[in-house]
């Protein structure tokens, strides 16, 4: 499809704040706080700061997970980060993750609070710290890590690609759409091949990998996100992507996990803060599980 009006760059960008779109609000091309405020601190070493985005997703399912291996040092408390209303450019997020980007973790048990920003860098921080969803083997170790890596390599492409333009853009042009589909469909290809020959993505061991790709894959192959998106992209036809997202889906941390920092969607999915297991009241988990 041609554009009757073809955009011709100009010698120096300059950012256009009303250039629309949803998220339009959420960046900026240039780094560093824009007010002062404190984040708060809960009583737990733990601190995290984030939204039940995918990435934000990531790190409360690992949390949970690590909890329900009977890690106690994992208990947290997570604070929402409203992007939408500019919170990740304050002050004290900024702080701890100067691309101000959720989600956020501060480790107080540590000498000095460690600051881990970039989920699958959080995701790997943690499995190191409890010695935990990350194998031993060197060999499905560095599988598992090949994975993780590959996530966060891949995703943009999914997210502020396919999705942006497809769902978010404030104009539907056929070209990117076309391009970051294809991309998109080559992507869970990769991901379907290899599930045909393993259980997990390091093999028969679930591990981080799992746990961060399935927030961005496991939600499109369940239709979860890009304004029902997947029938779009033919999910259904990775049958492979389809067994392991429908098994990793019904693990009760996995669903407290996608709770965590929720603040859309239907009410007895979300819960805005979390500060111990009692935050997730009996009625509430029995309607998630029901509902997955």
């Amino acid at each position: 499809m041609n554009d009757a009006s073809p955009y011709e760059p100009p010698k120096v960008w300059k950012w256009e704040t009303e250039n629309g779109g949803t998220f339009a609000k959420t960046n900026r091309p240039n780094a560093g706080s824009t007010h002062d405020k404190e984040l708060p601190v809960g009583k737990h070493p733990l601190q995290l700061y984030s939204l039940a985005t995918p990435n934000g997703v990531k790190v409360t399912v690992m949390l949970e997970e690590l909890l329900a291996l009977g890690h106690s040092g994992a208990e947290y408390d997570a604070y929402v980060i409203k992007i939408g209303d500019g919170e990740q450019f304050g002050s004290g997020f900024v702080d701890i993750n100067p691309n101000s980007k959720i989600p956020a973790l501060l480790d107080h048990s540590t000498p000095t609070p460690t600051r881990v920003f970039e989920s699958g860098a959080i995701l790997l921080y943690l499995a190191e710290k409890f010695g935990a969803l990350l194998p031993t083997d060197p060999a499905k170790r560095t599988e598992a890590l090949n994975w993780l890596f590959w996530q966060m390599g891949s995703a943009p492409y999914l997210g502020g690609g396919f999705g942006h333009f497809y769902a978010y853009a404030p104009e539907k042009f056929q070209y990117p759409i076309d391009r970051f589909a294809m991309e998109t469909k080559r992507q869970m290809d990769v991901l379907d091949r290899h599930l045909a020959d393993y259980r997990y993505f390091a093999g028969d061991e679930y591990s981080i990998a799992d746990i961060a790709i399935w927030p961005w894959y496991g939600a499109l192959a369940l239709n979860r996100i890009y304004d029902d998106a997947g029938e779009f992209l033919d999910v259904k036809s990775y049958k492979h992507v389809q067994r392991w997202t429908q098994e990793i889906a019904e693990r009760p941390a996995v669903q407290r996990g996608r709770m965590v920092n929720r603040i859309s969607g239907p009410p007895e999915e979300q819960l805005h803060e979390r500060h111990d297991a009692g935050d997730f009241d009996t009625k509430t988990q029995d309607k998630l599980e029901a509902a997955s």
